[in-house]
């Protein structure tokens, strides 16, 4: 017998949640199960076994993208935000940093010199997504995912020893150029943070596809969508629609928003679906919990809170 499906929901670490949030009286009724994957990377092998820091994920978004990835060695190259302070230099963005293609196209231009004479071709994929190709020869060091970096010491991520010399040496060169660029100076006029660094990470070539046992993804996260696409799963972009016609089979994606924006702007869409599906909730700490429709009569589980 096949295990029973149910709706997945993908949610931000559960201390986000504060008291008062509406989820929290839906939690107090509901079964807790055994503890999932914690993290961003641990949460999508959930999803997808065989997901790990080692994913080339570069390949694996560069096919989505542009279908060109098959035959070549790739590296995400992300425009980052970086800032020195007491102790070092900390990666505080990556990603996600309010760029248009036409400001991306320029700031990746003054950088395109030194790649080349790397023997590399940076693309500008989507604005907030670069990728390099690299020779088919070049032998990759462990680079850190962004997720693991988030907020530390630069020095604690970088490619080490002889091996990851080199592009010690190119990143410092690519965060010269970029501190120079005139588009940071406007960034900066309009409130908006530096792009003064790239991100490298998820090198490799394309692999295999990954299974799953999900029927589909409703998300914006980019590799969670390509993974999707890969394993022959439909996947949509998250909208009210999108999400308010997801069913049991399906895994909604809300880990990267802030708790409170669940609460104001998808909780009405939300309700509804736990009312009418069992619902495996999927908190970004680990936790997971499933709630059944009949739950909500569970009333005692909620008298005195």
């Amino acid at each position: 017998m096949k295990p029973e499906q149910t709706l997945q929901l993908w949610l931000p670490a559960l201390a986000h949640f504060e008291p008062g949030h509406p989820l929290r009286a839906w939690l107090v009724r509901a079964d807790r199960l055994d503890d999932g994957g914690v993290g961003y990377l641990g949460g999508l092998a959930e999803y997808f076994p065989g997901v790990d820091a080692g994913l080339p994920a570069a390949a694996i978004t560069r096919e989505f993208l542009a279908g060109d990835a098959a035959g070549a060695v790739w590296l995400s190259a992300d425009p980052a935000w970086v800032q020195p302070d007491m102790t070092g230099v900390r990666l505080l963005a990556c990603g996600q940093l309010q760029l248009d293609m036409d400001e991306a196209q320029a700031l990746a231009a003054v950088l395109q010199p030194v790649f080349d004479e790397a023997g590399m071709r940076l693309l500008v994929s989507t604005p907030d997504r670069w990728h390099l190709r690299l020779p088919a020869d070049v032998a990759l060091p462990v680079f850190a995912a962004p997720e693991q970096a988030l907020g530390e010491d630069l020095s604690q991520h970088l490619p080490q020893g002889a091996e990851g010399r080199r592009w010690r040496i190119l990143l410092n060169d690519i965060q010269v150029l970029l501190h120079r660029h005139p588009a940071n100076a406007q960034r900066r006029a309009r409130g908006l943070a530096p792009v003064n660094s790239l991100w490298l990470w998820g090198g490799g070539t394309l692999p295999s596809p990954l299974g799953s046992a999900l029927h589909g993804v409703t998300g914006d996260d980019l590799l969670l969508r390509a993974l999707a696409w890969r394993a022959g799963l439909a996947q949509h972009p998250r909208s009210v629609e999108t999400v308010a016609a997801a069913t049991p089979g399906w895994l909604i994606d809300l880990q990267d928003l802030p708790a409170g924006e669940i609460a104001a702007n998808w909780w009405p869409t939300l309700q509804p679906l736990l009312g009418r599906h069992p619902v495996t909730l999927h908190f970004g700490s680990g936790e997971r919990w499933q709630h059944r429709p009949w739950h909500r009569w569970r009333l005692w589980r909620g008298a005195g809170r």
